[in-house]
């Protein structure tokens, strides 16, 4: 087996930092030593095969993306990066293990919709990565089928309260639903948005004639999220389940989780780099020469980007700061403006939801550091301790320490990286939804299971490269 030495960096964890060399055995790190320790003979160097030098660099735990929809079937078209494409970027950004989402709808079988997810990824993947259930059509058959998943390695499943007619479940529906989750120790993820208000929202916006991207933000209004979120975690309340409310954009919907949290209840949420840096007013309302005001479909996703002025932005870091939020994942969904996005043109209701984040949430999460919003422990934890913890993966991802799987960034707070299409741009769509974007740092190499996947802004790695990682239950319960 192949022996690789970290030397000279400053290794980061959840907990703290300290000056320290990482030795992997072929996937494992096998050693974390104090520098210039003889524990393992007096020149380590020497006895490896590669020596990596990360003087005055940061040596982290691999990052988890712990919500991504690769490939995923969406409004007439489907989502541009393949497991291949998208996996690959994540790898250049620093992302090491991803969890993505496996797909059912009403009337079909869980199992036939994880057995094709695991057709898509299989063989194609840059790096590990796991799945999540989508469950679009609660019924007894899928009621019956959640709790076998957790020997196959797939301990979370995702209801939604909005998109009626695609993946809506109604309270009754998301009451059985956590009542499995409740029984099994499964977590129950929510996205929580009121569908059905949204939609008489966006009609009545179209039938006024105001259809430009912009009002995809205001039909799904603050108040629709914050609602869905009470209601979800009155519904986990009543049941027992554990539930973990995702892509967090509302501050309202922030205080509903921290009144949870406050009683003692096992609920969770995480936000995405969207809601931290991107707004209403500047993205969904942008123009351009190319598309005029449809420019702000780049960015419409959902939940929305909110607005700035009533300060939503500020209010998602202030959570990741107390722990209201516990993670940052994507929610990276992208679709090209061409051919995609563009079957909007004229109603927004039709532009399909997503963006694309995969390869820049490391960074943009370290450009939190060095503004003050986060500290660097904390952006470790954000972005990788956490997600291995909560999605029951800790021990072997998220963490350096002997016995974990080689996973390892070596981060150069000293360097830089421009982002932008074709400047750092792997992800498979027509444009950078983070166009302009300076981060101060940078990803110098990746480790992947002790393999170099990433190095001196060269990709080493290839598809295949990524193997299904079966989780336990989650780590993170109270």
């Amino acid at each position: 087996m192949v022996t690789t030495l970290i030397t000279g960096g400053t290794v980061v964890s959840a907990t703290g930092r300290a000056p320290a060399d990482v030795l992997i055995d072929g996937e494992t790190i096998a050693a974390v030593l104090a520098p210039g320790s003889t524990l393992l003979g007096s020149d380590v160097a020497a006895s490896v095969d590669t020596v990596i030098d990360a003087t005055g660099k940061y040596v982290i735990p691999g990052g988890i993306d712990a919500h991504t929809h690769m490939q995923l079937p969406f409004g007439g078209t489907a989502a541009s990066d393949t497991f291949e494409t998208g996996t690959r970027a994540a790898a250049w950004g620093g992302t090491t293990t991803i969890v993505d989402f496996a797909v059912q709808r009403t009337g079909e079988r869980i199992e036939d919709g994880l057995a094709h997810w695991h057709e898509l990824a299989a063989g194609q993947c840059a790096i590990d990565y796991g799945f999540h259930q989508i469950v679009g059509g609660v019924d007894e058959q899928s009621l019956r089928a959640l709790p076998k998943l957790v020997d196959e390695g797939i301990t979370s499943f995702k209801l939604f309260m909005a998109y009626p007619g695609v993946f809506y479940s109604d309270d009754a529906q998301i009451l059985k639903a956590m009542q499995t989750s409740a029984a099994t120790g499964m977590l129950t993820m929510m996205h929580a948005e009121n569908g059905p208000v949204i939609d008489v929202l966006a009609e009545q916006l179209v039938a006024r004639g105001e259809t430009d991207p912009y009002f995809h933000g205001v039909a799904r209004a603050w108040q629709a999220e914050e609602e869905a979120t009470h209601r979800a975690i009155m519904l986990a309340d009543l049941t027992g389940a554990p539930l973990y409310v995702v892509h967090v954009s509302a501050k309202q919907a922030v205080q509903q989780l921290a009144w949870a949290r406050d009683n003692g209840k096992n609920v969770f949420g995480e936000t995405c780099p969207q809601y931290l840096y991107l707004s209403l007013e500047e993205q969904l309302g942008a123009s351009s020469e190319q598309w005029g005001a449809f420019e702000g479909a780049k960015w419409v996703c959902s939940t929305p980007l909110r607005s700035r002025a009533e300060g939503h932005q500020h209010h998602m870091w202030q959570a990741l700061r107390t722990n209201d939020l516990q993670m940052v994942s994507t929610d990276h969904c992208p679709f090209c403006m061409t051919d995609q996005k563009e079957l909007g043109r004229g109603d927004f209701r039709a532009i399909p939801n997503g963006i694309g984040s995969i390869e820049h949430r490391m960074d943009l999460m370290y450009q939190g550091v060095v503004t003050g919003e986060i500290s660097l422990e904390r952006w470790v934890e954000l972005t990788s301790t956490t997600p291995a913890r909560m999605f029951g993966m800790y021990g072997r991802k998220g963490v350096i320490q002997p016995g974990a799987d080689g996973d390892i960034v070596v981060y150069d707070p000293a360097g830089h990286t421009s982002i932008g299409y074709g400047k750092t741009h792997h992800m498979n769509m027509d444009h950078s939804a983070w166009e302009g974007f300076e981060i101060d740092g940078h990803v110098d190499t990746v480790l992947s299971r002790g393999k170099v996947i990433v190095d001196d802004g060269q990709y080493l790695g290839r598809k295949g490269d990524g193997r299904f990682v079966r989780r336990g239950l989650s780590q993170y319960l109270i």
